[in-house]
């Protein structure tokens, strides 16, 4: 198993140590694994790309282990009741996540490999970036609130552009794989 792989894994690992912390009010150290999780999402990719150590695991897994990172977090987040975490936000959310992991299990099934897009990775560093703002306004609260309107409405913007991207992605992987997608 090659180090990118190994970083995946890693990943997938540190989820429920997050969520435990997460959920158990320890919201700093919940924001140091999750940053640290989200790290290793672009390490494990730049590691396999400099390295040629791209694998058919890695293809699979590093997107998964992305969304079972993020859709954890959210679906914490949103049953704590965390600002602009709704229920509608993360169902979003997922059904992206959902759609895109289907139409990739079509792809494979044609033996065709779809490479992520800017626009979801953009997509994943606002979704990384968003929790993690949430969590900061969770572990010191009204930090992100004090001063400007600006400030008063960060971790709302940070949410609602997340959601802007995640749609707008989706339909663009849609859009370019149509052909994948058939009636018949």
């Amino acid at each position: 198993m090659n180090t990118p792989n190994v970083l995946t894994l890693i990943r997938v690992l540190m989820v429920p140590v997050f969520m435990w912390a997460l959920l158990s009010g320890f919201y700093l150290a919940a924001i140091v694994i999750f940053a640290i999780a989200s790290l290793t999402d672009h390490l494990d990719g730049y590691l396999a790309r400099k390295n040629n150590q791209v694998t058919t695991f890695g293809k699979l897994m590093d997107p998964l282990a992305d969304k079972i990172l993020t859709i954890s977090a959210l679906v914490c987040l949103c049953g704590m009741n965390a600002d602009f975490v709704s229920p509608a936000v993360v169902m979003i959310i997922i059904a992206r996540e959902l759609i895109v992991t289907g139409v990739r299990q079509l792809a494979m099934g044609e033996k065709t490999v779809i490479a992520a897009s800017w626009w979801g990775k953009a997509k994943t560093v606002s979704q990384m970036a968003a929790i993690i703002g949430v969590m900061l306004d969770l572990a010191v609260p009204g930090v992100l609130r004090i001063g400007t309107e600006f400030w008063g409405a960060l971790t709302f913007w940070l949410v609602l552009v997340t959601v802007v991207l995640t749609v707008y992605s989706g339909l663009d992987y849609i859009v370019k794989n149509r052909k994948l997608i058939t009636f018949k």
